[in-house]
């Protein structure tokens, strides 16, 4: 069972009681709460003691044993007598098959249902599959016809690439954990985008990595300076970065940057991997930028999880090929392989993948262009961007109020990713993250659901809710 300090959980819950008129310790135990519910605090993690938490938020020691109480009977603490409490999610009441979400309207996913053309590329994966039952069937680096479809997929984007430069994985997040462990070692630095896909944060961190953050906006871009100084003054192990519709702000890095910054990274002996797997979803970008490995030496990141569908689970990685030898050799620690007709299926999708890219970017365009609309209507206050490519919209709150909004938002059969999920510190409290890949009439519900949440802010304590929303 993890510890979590007091320093620790008081800076997660920053803010806690200024978007609520409920009871101090209704306030804080709706926070806490919250940070079970979308992953910040861990199932298991021991959460500090009522003294401790008390001294470093200047509340009384009652205020945090009465939320705590309140978390305890609502199932969220387990409590045993010498050891302290720790983060637990209540028992669930059975879920229904055709039905798990239980009718909650998912927007904690920034991704696309399945394109059209997956049922025909299944179909014909499987005729094709028996040519394969010969083998054994463990494939730890992918088969040859999908490396090498992938690599001419990279050579058409203007970076030449051959298919011993390519490793498929099962997904992009399973490349980002392969690549944690193998290139970095506890207590080693890892440059990271602030916000940026918490998922990357974990992996990064159970690698044994110190996270180094370098920020983001969407009105300025990358902070250029704070970049520079970070990978010079803590020459980081591993740098991850998305410089393409960077998620959540949606800013693609200028082509300057992308040099300059691979040259430094080089300088100082940092490998840069670049999450790449929203870099072909432009909605009206002007020109597209090279993939990031053509500007100097860098580890590139794919996958079909946002672009095909998050059913398909097949991703890679194109780096040079000692890195791909060393992953191979380091793979069997956590998997024996991919599996083969989940290949076929993306090596039959790749070949008619610009007309997916074109249907999806039809979709994205429709879906930013109405969401923009039906959020500027209904929160004139908030602030939201016109991102020009990939699948979600940063917006600004105008108060630090993003967790609070998110609980109320739960009691209205909606589930989002608070701002703070996207931070590595807590931060980000202004800010919501809101995908467009739905439909209008989810849009509308959401937005509807979205304007009650935020009427009900002032109005006390938030009920329970113990669905946990995974981010993607």
């Amino acid at each position: 069972m993890s510890p979590l300090s007091a320093r620790t959980l008081a800076s997660l819950v920053r803010g806690w009681r200024e978007a609520t008129s409920a009871p101090a310790y209704a306030a804080l135990a709706d926070r806490i709460r919250l940070l079970i519910l979308d992953g910040r605090v861990p199932l298991g993690t021991r959460i500090p003691a009522e003294r401790d938490l008390a001294a470093q938020l200047g509340v009384s020691r009652t205020t945090v044993s009465a939320a705590y109480a309140e978390l305890r009977d609502a199932g969220f603490l387990d409590s045993v007598r010498g050891s302290g409490s720790a983060a637990r999610l209540p028992a669930r009441a059975p879920v229904s098959i055709d039905n798990p979400q239980s009718g909650y309207l998912d927007f904690s996913k920034a991704a696309l249902s399945a394109t059209p053309a997956l049922a025909d590329a299944a179909r014909a994966a499987a005729a094709e599959l028996p040519a394969y039952l010969g083998d054994r069937g463990f494939d730890p680096i992918g088969l040859p016809v999908l490396r090498q479809a992938v690599a001419d997929r990279y050579a058409a984007r203007g970076l030449p690439t051959s298919p011993d430069q390519i490793m498929i994985t099962i997904g992009a997040q399973h490349a980002i954990a392969l690549l944690a462990r193998t290139m970095l070692g506890r207590g080693d630095s890892a440059l990271v985008e602030s916000p940026s896909y918490p998922h990357a944060f974990e992996a990064l961190r159970l690698a044994g990595a110190r996270l180094i953050p370098v920020s983001v906006t969407t009105e300025d871009g990358w902070d250029e300076a704070g970049l520079e100084q970070a990978i010079r003054r803590t020459s980081p192990a591993m740098g991850y970065v998305m410089p393409d519709f960077h998620n959540p702000t949606g800013r693609t890095m200028s082509p300057e940057l992308r040099e300059r910054m691979l040259g430094l990274a080089a300088a100082q002996g940092t490998t840069i991997v670049s999450d790449e797997t929203m870099a072909e979803l432009t909605i009206d970008r002007p020109d597209n930028p090279l993939p990031l490995a053509a500007y100097g030496p860098a580890v590139l990141i794919g996958s079909v999880g946002k672009t095909v569908w998050g059913g398909v689970r097949i991703g890679w990685i194109r780096a040079e090929r000692q890195v791909i030898q060393r992953l191979t050799r380091a793979r069997s620690a956590g998997d024996l392989g991919t599996p083969i007709l989940e290949q076929l299926v993306v090596t039959n999708l790749l070949e008619q993948y610009d007309a997916i890219l074109d249907l999806r970017r039809r979709q994205l365009r429709a879906g930013r262009d109405y969401l923009e609309v039906a959020l500027r209507s209904a929160f004139p206050e908030w602030r939201v961007p016109r991102p020009d490519g990939g699948i979600t919209s940063w917006v600004n709150l105008g108060e630090p109020v993003s967790s609070q909004l998110t609980l109320a938002a739960r009691n209205e059969g909606l589930l989002l990713a608070a701002g703070p999920r996207f931070g590595i510190d807590g931060a980000f409290e202004r800010f919501l993250r809101i995908p467009f890949g739905n439909s209008p009439d989810e849009m509308d519900r959401a937005v509807g659901a979205l304007g009650r949440a935020w009427a009900a802010l002032s109005h006390g304590p938030l009920a329970d809710e113990n669905v946990l929303a995974e981010v993607v």
